[in-house]
């Protein structure tokens, strides 16, 4: 890093993008060439992590600095409301203009989340979100309502889509009412594709022919069975079984991997109204996703599990004073949160350390990540601990998983019960205690949750509480003027 980065700081975060799911990463098809230039002039972290892979607790661990199991955020039913504290309230006490445009499915408009203002924020539905998912006990818990990635898939136009517009359209005039002010400022940006539902414009979905597609793995035609745990969560959401057809669910690969290219194609559109507006010499930019999504992967579709598909996620750094490269150790999103006010000199005490400073130091093959999932259909906390090349996945009550990433990128072959590698688990299980008492998480979690459910009522009452898929995008009435 030079001595003077950008004053500026830029921070998009779209929702649900595989971080393998990009040109720069080596994907065979997807096309994201905008991303790809950003990451050829900028910094790429190859092995960043959610600190959950579902979208509210991931938000509001990334608002907070802290992980999950410390903001006792557990699930889509309990949102951010600005507390604990977070980097945008750092930047404010610092004097810092620090605003919003798009999705951030916190709770209120109106609640102190440490920006200035929120522009057609995203919020969880009803200011409550998706109660019912918080019945997770697995003798307590109901099969999902709807079909959770949308009753079409296919080309055309959506809800999402819209939005996604509406909120490119307002970044772009954001920056020219920006025009002639010096003070240094942050804008974070939440765009929605790739989340479902599965629509996107003919012109994305035809670049991804069925045809080209490449082969899913662990598909339902091979003879791979879900770990436990994971199998618990498909007999309450099992999205593979309800495609109505073999086509169909190619269309969803299709509609998945146009929506990248639609993400993609969006944040040109961003970076272009950025240097239009001028601010382009001056603005640090900062691309990531909340968590990513299986694809299909083991039978699973969306997010919700700690495999690589749906916990890691993109991160790229570019701009004046951020050097071209590659960074290999491993990373969250927390040390996003570290970075945001490192960037302006403003204090804040988090949990993440600044990303450029990881950057400038060798790889470092004792930094540890953990990610979390305490959410919908699973019965049970599972936590992750990323170090070095081994990846451990713990379930409370399950068997745990061990992969070597650097042999076996894929997670194809599970060596937990390999003799071989019982000290390497041992070491990784007690490397997880001496940092969480998985147990003692476990129950905190059910409690909170239970005691969520009691609030609204009681179980009857939070089953009919909240979006049964994707939550609504705000009405766009307001910005069809601007």
């Amino acid at each position: 890093m030079t001595a003077d980065p950008a004053p500026n700081l830029l921070v998009i975060m779209s929702d649900e993008h595989q971080a393998r799911a990009m040109g720069v990463a080596g994907h065979s098809i997807v096309r994201t060439p905008v991303l790809d230039g950003l990451a050829a002039r900028g910094l790429r972290f190859t092995d960043a992590y959610t600190p959950s892979p579902i979208c509210v607790p991931a938000r509001a661990a990334f608002a907070a600095g802290q992980p999950v199991h410390k903001t006792r955020l557990w699930d889509n039913a309990m949102p951010y409301t600005g507390t604990p504290k977070g980097w945008g309230h750092a930047l404010q006490a610092a004097g810092v203009p620090v605003e919003s445009i798009g999705k951030l499915h916190y709770r209120h408009d109106e609640d102190p989340a440490g920006f200035d203002r929120e522009h057609i924020a995203m919020q969880v539905a009803g200011g409550v979100g998706m109660v019912w998912g918080s019945i997770r006990a697995e003798e307590d818990r109901l099969n999902f309502r709807s079909r959770m990635l949308g009753d079409y898939i296919g080309p055309g136009t959506s809800n999402y889509t819209d939005y996604d517009s509406a909120v490119v359209k307002r970044t772009c005039q954001w920056f020219r009412e920006r025009e002639g002010d010096d003070r240094p400022w942050c804008l974070f940006v939440g765009l929605v594709a790739p989340h479902f539902p599965l629509i996107v414009p003919e012109e994305y979905f035809d670049l991804y022919p069925s045809s080209a597609l490449p082969p899913v793995k662990f598909s339902p035609e091979t003879d791979y069975r879900q770990h436990p745990w994971v199998a618990k969560q498909t007999e309450a959401e099992d999205s593979e079984a309800r495609f109505r057809d073999a086509d169909e669910r190619l269309a969803a690969i299709s509609a998945y991997y146009g929506l990248c290219t639609w993400l993609d194609h969006n944040v040109g559109r961003i970076l272009d109204g950025l240097e239009t507006a001028g601010f382009a010499d001056d603005t640090t930019i900062v691309y990531t996703s909340d968590h990513g999504d299986n694809l299909g992967a083991r039978g699973r579709w969306g997010k919700s599990t700690l495999y690589q598909e749906s916990v890691q996620v993109p991160l790229i750094l570019s701009g004046a004073g951020v050097s071209p490269g590659v960074c290999e150790t491993p990373v969250s999103l927390l040390d996003l949160s570290a970075t945001i006010p490192a960037h302006f000199g403003a204090d804040f005490a988090c949990d993440g350390r600044p990303l450029l400073e990881i950057a400038a130091e060798p790889y470092d093959p004792d930094r540890v990540v953990i990610s979390e999932y305490h959410a919908v259909a699973s019965v049970s906390g599972g936590f992750m601990l990323r170090k070095g090349r081994w990846k451990l996945n713990a379930y409370v009550g399950f068997p745990p998983e061990l992969f070597d990433l650097e042999a076996d990128p894929e997670e194809l072959n599970d060596l937990a019960a390999d003799p071989v590698q019982a000290q390497v688990l041992a070491e990784m299980q007690a490397e997880l205690a001496s940092r969480i008492d998985i147990d003692a998480v476990n129950a905190q979690a059910f409690a909170d949750q239970a005691a969520l459910i009691e609030r609204h009522g009681g179980r009857e009452a939070a089953m009919k509480l909240g979006a049964p898929a994707a939550t609504p995008p705000p009405s766009l009435e307001s910005e069809r003027s601007v």
